[in-house]
């Protein structure tokens, strides 16, 4: 089913292992694997993808990058290309972590637009963008039970509570640009 494994960087020693070893794990550029200007980017071959999320919200945008308390956690590794790219976009993640809801009216910071997310898969349900038709009608017919992303916003709420709005300062800490370099949003400094 897997042919080829394409890495751009890899961090552990049986990574490191496998790309000195098999001939099927290919290491590329990352021009190679997400230039939205290349016809030949890897990202734009993807059949398949399937991405967590610290957030996703009831319009099927995904946080990456900040934690619920509004302070940057890390880098998104592409994952707005990838779920751009791929014919079908699935977001997996749990409902609720610990006592944080990931399914939220509006993520604290865009990373991947609703728009290029299909499904969103939680252990209460799974819940399909409505831009998606053909998902919707063929799980139907398959007889896959779906919830709308707003019956799984208001589950968690019900779980966790309404959570505290954060406040932020008019600082700027960091700049999230689409793989087109336009900005689509920023962090701002935690008050406090």
């Amino acid at each position: 089913m897997i042919k080829a494994l394409l890495d751009t960087q890899s961090f552990d020693g049986d990574a490191a292992r496998s790309l000195a070893q098999n001939p099927h794990h290919i290491e590329i550029s990352t021009n190679q694997y997400a230039n939205p200007a290349s016809k030949g980017a890897a990202c734009e071959r993807l059949n398949v993808v399937m991405l967590s999320a610290l957030e996703i919200d009831v319009n099927f945008n995904v946080n990456v990058m900040t934690g619920s308390n509004g302070v940057l956690r890390g880098a998104s590794g592409g994952h707005s290309d990838t779920a751009a790219g791929a014919d079908l976009t699935i977001i997996t993640a749990p409902l609720v972590r610990g006592r944080i809801p990931c399914v939220v009216e509006k993520v604290l910071t865009t990373v991947t637009p609703g728009a290029s997310v299909d499904v969103l898969v939680t252990d209460h349900g799974i819940a399909v963008n409505p831009a998606r038709q053909d998902l919707l009608d063929n799980l139907r017919a398959a007889g896959v039970a779906l919830m709308t992303i707003e019956q799984l916003q208001q589950r968690a709420e019900q779980l966790t509570g309404k959570p505290q709005p954060i406040e932020f300062t008019d600082r700027v800490v960091a700049v999230v640009r689409y793989r087109d370099g336009s900005v689509i949003d920023v962090i701002r400094q935690v008050k406090g």
